[in-house]
C-alpha cells in the first residue's frame, strides 16, 4: 500500500488540460469577469479605454480593474502582491488570461483612475448584495442571472440602501488607503520579499542554497514563520 502520488511534472500529456478546467463554474472570478465585461468603462470615467493607434500597446483597463476587484475580495493590499498573484494564483491567471502586469503598471492604473473606482465598486457590491453573493458563496453566473436582481426579499429600503452604500464606500476607501500605505512602505524598503526571491534555475546547487537562505529569512531559524 502506498500514498496517493501526483503526476510527474515533466510528463507530456496526450490531451493537455485547459486553464478553464481549473476554475469551477461557481468560482468568484467568473462573477468578476461577467461584471466587468458588462461595464462601459469609458462612460465610467476610466482612462485609455480606447487604445492608441501608435506606440507600444498597453493593458486594457478592464483587465486591471478585474485584478483590483479580485484583490478587494481577497484582501490583497499592495501592488507588488497583486503582481505576485498574476504569476502564482491560478484564479488570477485565469481571470487575466496569463497577463502579468508589473507592480508599477498596477499602481499607476489606480492613481490614474481613482475617481472612477468608487461608482464601479459601489455597483459591484450592490449587485453582490442583490444577488446574495456575499461570503464568497457565488453561484454560476451568466447574463440572465446578473439581470435577475428584482427579488423582493433582496430589495433595499431607502434607508438601508443609503447605509449600505455608506459602508461600501468606507470599505473601498480603506482598501485604497491600505494599498497606498503598502506601496509606500515597500518602495521605501526597496521592494517586497517576493521581488527579492532568487531567480536562479531550480537545478542549480547555488540557487538551492540561495532559496534556503531566503526561506530562513522569511520563516525564522527554526523553520517557522516569524511574526
Amino acid at each position: 500500500m502506498t500514498h496517493i502520488t501526483g503526476h510527474d511534472r515533466s510528463q507530456t500529456l496526450l490531451l493537455p488540460e485547459t486553464l478553464d478546467e481549473y476554475v469551477r463554474a461557481e468560482n468568484p472570478v467568473r462573477f468578476i469577469e461577467a461584471f466587468v465585461d458588462g461595464l462601459d468603462l469609458g462612460a465610467a470615467g476610466f482612462a485609455r479605454v480606447t487604445p492608441k493607434v501608435t506606440g507600444r500597446p498597453g493593458y486594457a483597463p478592464a483587465d486591471l480593474l478585474k485584478l483590483y476587484i479580485y484583490g478587494y475580495l481577497n484582501r490583497v493590499r499592495s501592488s507588488r502582491r497583486l503582481e505576485a498573484e498574476t504569476h502564482r494564483n491560478i484564479e488570477v491567471i485565469w481571470l487575466l488570461r496569463h497577463l502579468k502586469p508589473d507592480f508599477k503598471t498596477i499602481a499607476d492604473f489606480r492613481r490614474d483612475n481613482r475617481t472612477a473606482f468608487r461608482p464601479v465598486f459601489r455597483q459591484f457590491v450592490l449587485l453582490c448584495r442583490q444577488l446574495d453573493l456575499f461570503g464568497r458563496e457565488l453561484l454560476a453566473v451568466d447574463g440572465t442571472r446578473i439581470k435577475a436582481v428584482n427579488n423582493k426579499d433582496r430589495n433595499f429600503t431607502r434607508a438601508s440602501l443609503a447605509q449600505f452604500i455608506k459602508l461600501a464606500d468606507a470599505k473601498l476607501d480603506d482598501y485604497l488607503q491600505r494599498l497606498d500605505r503598502s506601496d509606500g512602505t515597500e518602495a521605501a524598503t526597496g521592494g517586497s520579499r517576493v521581488k527579492n526571491w532568487p531567480r536562479r534555475s531550480p537545478r542549480s546547487a547555488s540557487g538551492a542554497r540561495d532559496a534556503r537562505t531566503c526561506w530562513q529569512s522569511w520563516s525564522g531559524p527554526e523553520g517557522t514563520r516569524s511574526p
